[in-house]
């Protein structure tokens, strides 16, 4: 195995026999990389994770939406939805209303505060994006956000 073969690990020479050929091997360490920079992003920044800043982005253009469709929304788990939603609320960022169509359910709303800290960090996300993926050009990336996005959809389980 030659050494650029294998740059995302520092291991000397492993061989990984045929995970090197298997797509879902390197998807996952793209996903691990890239996970860890835009996460110590918006940590270091901004002091929130990723997965955060996801609710705050869905919440934002969805006004009105149950904790449970925001979660279905985003692939969380519903039951990690309090303690998210208890986050940002703390924060001052999202709050809770009753839902009009079900007494039942909280909706969710970002404050004054929310809308002007999500449009500040979506601004700084864009520019972080650009930047971590300067290795493509313009058009590779929009091929590779495509065909991402069909990897995505094309297993996508169903309840």
């Amino acid at each position: 195995m030659k050494a650029s073969d294998n740059q995302a690990l520092k291991l000397g020479e492993v061989d990984f026999g045929i995970l090197n050929e298997l797509t879902g091997y390197w998807l996952r360490w793209a996903q691990l990389n890239t996970y860890k920079n835009i996460r110590c992003f918006f940590f270091d920044e901004f002091d929130i994770t990723p997965g955060l800043f996801g609710v705050l982005e869905v919440v934002g253009c969805n006004p009105g939406l149950t904790q449970t469709a925001v979660a279905k929304a985003i692939g969380n788990d519903r039951s990690a939805m309090v303690a998210i939603v208890d986050k940002l609320e703390k924060r001052g960022l999202i709050e809770r209303k009753p839902s009009e169509t079900d007494r039942r359910s909280n909706a969710l709303f970002l404050t004054s505060a929310g809308r002007v800290f999500r449009d500040r960090v979506a601004g700084r996300a864009w520019d972080h994006n650009e930047e971590f993926f300067s290795m493509l050009t313009a058009e590779e990336h929009q091929q590779f956000v495509g065909l991402l996005k069909r990897v995505a959809l094309a297993g996508s389980p169903t309840e």
